[in-house]
C-alpha cells in the first residue's frame, strides 16, 4: 500500500473540505460517465485480461530469453515508457549474472542512435518487439524499417520468427504486415491508451523478457485497484493524492516535482510525466509535471528549488526498506571530516537527507507530498503505477478534463508531415515554409 503524508502541503481541513469534489469526480471515473469513457479498459484489466494472452507472453519470453541476447523493444510515448519504467526500477544497477538486455528503438529520430544501434546488433543475437497500433507512426515505423532490414540480412527466411508484434487486434499497417509474414502476435487494447497501457501486451512482454516477476506485478496492480476502489475516502490514498494535487493547483502551485532519491525510479518519473503531462494539460489548464532526483539534482537544481519562483511544490518518492545498505566505518584519519557518521547506515543518511531537505523546502515555500512504498519490488511498483494512474484520472473529472485524449500531440506531426513533403500536406507545407 501507499501510504500518502501531507502535513508540509497542507492540512487535514483543507483536504476533507475537499471530499464531496473528490468523490464526484471518483464516482464519474467508476461509473464512466465522463469524457473518454471508451478508454477505461485499464480501471478493471487487473481482473479483466486476457488470460490466455497473459499464458501466451510468458512463453513468448522465454522462447526470447533463450534464443536472444538482446531484445529491441521499438516504441514511443506509452508504447515504450511502462516498459522501460518498469524494469529500469526492478533491474541490479550493476548485473552480475548474465541475462537478455533489454534496449528500446523508435522512441527517437537521432541518426546517430539509430547507426550505433544496428551496429551493436550486428554481432548479438537478437529480436525485435515492435509496438504499436497503427504501424504508421513515424519514429516507430522507421526503427521497424531498419531493424527488419538487418534482421533479414542476419537470419534470412527465419527473421519473420524474431518478430513479436503488439498492435491492433484487427485493423492497422502493422496487423496487416503481421498477419501476412507470420508475426507472433499480441493485443493493444482498444479501450486502453497507450499511457495507462503498461500491464496489458504493451508493457508485459518485454518486461517479462527481462526477468521481472509479473505475476508479483500484477498482485500489485490488482490490490491498489480493490484498495482505490473500495477503502473510504479517510483511508484512501490514490484520492487523497488527487485531492492534495487539487488543492495546491488552486493556490497556484502549477509545477510538480515527482522526487526519487533512489536513481533507478528516475523513469518512473519519465512514465509519470507522460501520464500526467498529456491526461492533464489541456484547454489552458494542468499542473505541469517535472522530475528531479535527490540528492544528486540539490547541487545543480536544488538553489531553483529553494529560492526560485514560488511556482511549484514537491512529491517525494519515499522508499522505507531499500534493498541493500551499507555501514560506515570511522577512519583512522578524518581529513573528509565525515567520522561522526561512523556506525550509520548509508540509508539513513540519505533518509535524513530526504527529511532535512523537506523541511528546508517548506521553509522556502514548495510544499512538500511524500507518497510512502515499502520497498521497490514487483509487487510495490505494480501497486505505485495502478495508484498513480487512478490518481489521475480522479484528479483530471476534478479539472472536467477529458484525461484520455491528447490533441496537442498532433500539432507537430502535421507540421512534420508537411516539411517532409508528404502526399496530403502540400498547402500547409508552403504555408510553413514561409514562415521559415
Amino acid at each position: 500500500m501507499i501510504k500518502v503524508n501531507y502535513q508540509n502541503a497542507l492540512s487535514q481541513e483543507e483536504l476533507f473540505n475537499k471530499k464531496s469534489a473528490i468523490l464526484e469526480a471518483y464516482e464519474v471515473l467508476t461509473k464512466k460517465t465522463g469524457a473518454g469513457n471508451d478508454f477505461l479498459g485499464w480501471l478493471r484489466y487487473p481482473v479483466e485480461y486476457d488470460k490466455e494472452e497473459y499464458a501466451r507472453i510468458k512463453k513468448a519470453a522465454k522462447k526470447i530469453q533463450e534464443e536472444s541476447e538482446v531484445l529491441v523493444v521499438v516504441g514511443i510515448g506509452g508504447s515504450y515508457l511502462g516498459a522501460k519504467a518498469v524494469i529500469e526500477a526492478l533491474k541490479d544497477y550493476f548485473p552480475l549474472n548474465k541475462s537478455i538486455e533489454i534496449v528500446f528503438a523508435g522512441h527517437t529520430l537521432s541518426s546517430t542512435y539509430m547507426h550505433q544501434l544496428l551496429k551493436y546488433l550486428e554481432n548479438k543475437e537478437f529480436s525485435v518487439n515492435v509496438i504499436s497500433k497503427s504501424g504508421t507512426t513515424t519514429e516507430p515505423a522507421i526503427a521497424f524499417r531498419l531493424l527488419k532490414e538487418l534482421l533479414e540480412k542476419k537470419y534470412g527466411e527465419k527473421a519473420n520468427s524474431r518478430i513479436y508484434a503488439t498492435t491492433d487486434k484487427a485493423k492497422g499497417a502493422l496487423r496487416v504486415q503481421a498477419n501476412e509474414l507470420g508475426y507472433e502476435t499480441f493485443i493493444v487494447p482498444d479501450d486502453v491508451g497507450g499511457r495507462y497501457s503498461w500491464f496489458t501486451a504493451v508493457g508485459l512482454l518485454p518486461i517479462a523478457c527481462a526477468g521481472v516477476d509479473i505475476d508479483l506485478l500484477f498482485k500489485g496492480a490488482f490490490d491498489a485497484m480493490n484498495d482505490a476502489y473500495q477503502l473510504p475516502f479517510e483511508e484512501n490514498m490514490a484520492l487523497q493524492y488527487a485531492g492534495c494535487r487539487n488543492i495546491l493547483y488552486n493556490k497556484e502551485k502549477f509545477i510538480e516535482i515527482l522526487v526519487s532519491y533512489e536513481p533507478k525510479l528516475s523513469f518512473i518519473s519519465e512514465w509519470w510525466k507522460q501520464l500526467f503531462g498529456e491526461s492533464e494539460g489541456k484547454d489552458g489548464v494542468g499542473i505541469f509535471p517535472a522530475s528531479l532526483v535527490y540528492s544528486t539534482d540539490l547541487h545543480s537544481m536544488g538553489q531553483y528549488v529553494q529560492e526560485g519562483k514560488r511556482l511549484m511544490f514537491e512529491t517525494v518518492l519515499k522508499v522505507n526498506n531499500p534493498e541493500e545498505d551499507l555501514v560506515l566505518r570511522e577512519a583512522a584519519s578524518d581529513l573528509d571530516g565525515i567520522n561522526y557518521l561512523a556506525g550509520k547506515k548509508l540509508s539513513e543518511v540519505n533518509d535524513k537527507a530526504m527529511v532535512g531537505t523537506a523541511l528546508a523546502h517548506v521553509d522556502g515555500g514548495v510544499p512538500n507530498i511524500m507518497l510512502e512504498l515499502e520497498q521497490v519490488d514487483a509487487y510495490n511498483i505494480g501497486y505505485l503505477l495502478y495508484f498513480m494512474m487512478f490518481s489521475c484520472g480522479v484528479a483530471c473529472y476534478m479539472q472536467h478534463i477529458n484525461p484520455f485524449n491528447q490533441p496537442g500531440v498532433e500539432s507537430y506531426k502535421k507540421n512534420m508531415f508537411a516539411l517532409l513533403g508528404k502526399p496530403g500536406f502540400e498547402e500547409l507545407g508552403e504555408t510553413l515554409k514561409k514562415r521559415l
